[in-house]
């Protein structure tokens, strides 16, 4: 069984992130010229067909078939033992918040992430128009490279006070549920940002503190979360389900269900046994 050791993962997020940049120039150059290729479970667009082709490709150019692959746009017409018989496992969504892409919102990102044993060991979320790629590898620490070159270790607020805390909110996934359990959280305060990949980025610029997902119809998929957990944990930050549980990606239903909760670390406790109270009590 192949395990990476931290001189490969630093080798390998530098690959990821060139790889990251190049799909953020492609989304961009194709931001006024693409086209609605499918809406079947939500829209997909020839932007995310051509951001896909692109990260693949050189993955599997760079990596080869010893580490196994999972994406959004791919996953379908994949045998799943390719990927679940595999220890390392490269977890990728080419265009996170293609409904903001199409509005042109600019809130809409590419999530790069390798898994390992099921949990997230190197991660790369680039968020194009804020011209950062977001970078981190387990026991590394988390890192955002400006298009002009300059690199910043990156560093959740230490905002601890359940009132202080700003919690960053989808303007596209709510249902009524959800809308019913932000209305009785102690934090009120909200900032709207469209990919998940661009809300954890809120988190680690200290723009923001909490993020919560609740399930409804559907879930948040593997290739939403795993490239933003390593991002926000790497940065002193916490991801678990409501319940406490680290998530558990590459298994065989890729969707993770339930209350996820992402916060700045400092009152994560308090706020997941505060949600699991309010969830049981909603209709």
């Amino acid at each position: 069984m192949i395990e990476a050791s931290g001189a490969e993962l630093k080798a390998w997020v530098a690959i990821a992130r060139q790889i990251g940049w190049g799909a953020a120039d492609i989304l961009m150059d194709m931001q006024t010229n693409y086209r609605i290729e499918s809406a079947e479970d939500g829209p997909v667009t020839t932007a995310d067909i051509a951001s896909n082709h692109y990260i693949l490709s050189n993955l599997q150019a760079t990596f080869g078939d010893e580490f196994g692959y999972l994406s959004e746009e791919t996953f379908k017409t994949q045998p799943p033992e390719e990927r679940l018989q595999k220890a390392l496992v490269w977890v990728i969504d080419p265009l996170d918040g293609t409904k903001d892409y199409i509005q042109a919102t600019g809130e809409y990102a590419v999530h790069i992430a390798l898994v390992q044993n099921h949990r997230p060991v190197l991660a790369v979320v680039a968020c194009p128009m804020a011209e950062t790629v977001y970078f981190a590898a387990i026991a590394q620490g988390t890192f955002a490279e400006r298009r002009d070159g300059t690199i910043q270790s990156m560093q959740v607020s230490a905002r601890n006070q359940l009132a202080e805390l700003t919690v960053v909110a989808s303007r596209n996934h709510r249902d009524q549920r959800f809308n019913q359990l932000m209305q009785q959280l102690p934090c009120q305060r909200q900032k709207q940002v469209g990919s998940i990949g661009g809300k954890i980025g809120a988190i680690v610029e200290q723009e923001a503190d909490v993020y919560i997902s609740l399930s409804g119809n559907s879930a948040p998929k593997d290739w939403d979360l795993a490239a933003p957990e390593l991002i926000l944990t790497e940065a002193g930050g916490q991801f678990t389900r409501f319940d406490g549980a680290l998530l558990q990606y590459n298994q065989a239903d890729v969707s993770q269900w339930g209350g996820l909760l992402a916060s700045n670390g400092h009152c994560h406790e308090a706020l997941c046994i505060e949600a699991n109270r309010l969830l049981r009590e909603l209709p």
